[in-house]
């Protein structure tokens, strides 16, 4: 059994690393949903640290970062991921994101294999969003307190007593507003593409995500897409987690040997 070390922080803040991972594994950056942490993916990079040296993103704004300003625009966010993983990652690199972190991932992606192509991603995962080309407003970032916390409960993704914290409540809805200010503002590029092979993953009753914007993702690369849906809602990464751990192990695999072919090794 492999022992956390230390919180792993990078100088710039934006990653986690929590669990040390096998030679020759590669690296797997997370990506949280709106108002997630780093800490919310813990048993994540756990149960994934015999496939993966997995770093977690930490988005400014809360936990250890409380008192740093929030990020309200996704490529500013990528831009800032993008940064603080050049120096990190010395290893082949694949990105998974889960809702808002979808979308991040897929533009830190992007960035990579523009401006960095030997840091190109050997293969990305999305969860919990339709394509990145489809905009989404619901409107929460304008909503009141108690209607922005009801909403959060309706995802299945809160607790209900941090729900009943009145003060916890107030620390957690200002990164939580401007994650989905963020979310709402984007608008991904029509047309834009990875080289890289995309995968989709979705809960097969999360009624956030249709299938038939699950499955528009596959516009997004020029490379293998396919998409795979769990038991559950928008957080079938908690009711599946022995399922979606198998998954990202097999999808980093596949990634693993793609590249090798594509490289000609």
């Amino acid at each position: 059994m492999k022992r956390p070390y230390g919180s792993g922080s990078d100088p710039t803040g934006w990653l986690r690393s929590y669990h040390q991972a096998p030679a020759g594994a590669p690296t797997l950056i997370v990506f949280p949903h709106a108002g997630g942490s780093a800490t919310g993916y813990h048993g994540l990079s756990a149960a994934l640290s015999d496939s993966a040296e997995v770093l977690n993103v930490q988005y400014p704004g809360r936990q250890d970062r409380l008192g740093e300003r929030c990020v309200e625009d996704i490529g500013e966010m990528a831009d800032q991921v993008v940064e603080a993983l050049l120096p990190r990652v010395h290893r082949p690199l694949a990105l998974f994101g889960h809702s808002l972190g979808s979308i991040v991932a897929y533009e830190v992606a992007l960035r990579l294999e523009r401006l960095h192509p030997d840091r190109a991603p050997i293969g990305v995962i999305v969860s919990g969003r339709p394509a990145a080309a489809i905009h989404l407003s619901r409107g929460l970032s304008l909503m009141a307190d108690e209607d922005l916390a009801s909403s959060i409960f309706d995802l299945a993704g809160t607790p209900p007593e941090l729900l009943a914290d009145k003060d916890l409540m107030a620390a957690v809805l200002p990164s939580l507003r401007a994650d989905f200010k963020a979310a709402e503002s984007y608008r991904g590029a029509v047309g834009t593409r990875l080289s890289c092979p995309l995968h989709a993953y979705s809960g097969a009753q999360d009624f956030n995500v249709p299938r038939e914007g699950l499955m528009r993702w596959s516009e997004h690369t020029t490379a293998a897409f396919t998409a795979r849906f769990f038991e559950g809602g928008h957080f079938y990464l908690q009711s599946s987690e022995h399922e979606v751990v198998r998954a990202i192990a097999d999808d980093l695999r596949s990634f693993a040997a793609a590249s090798l072919v594509g490289s000609g090794r």
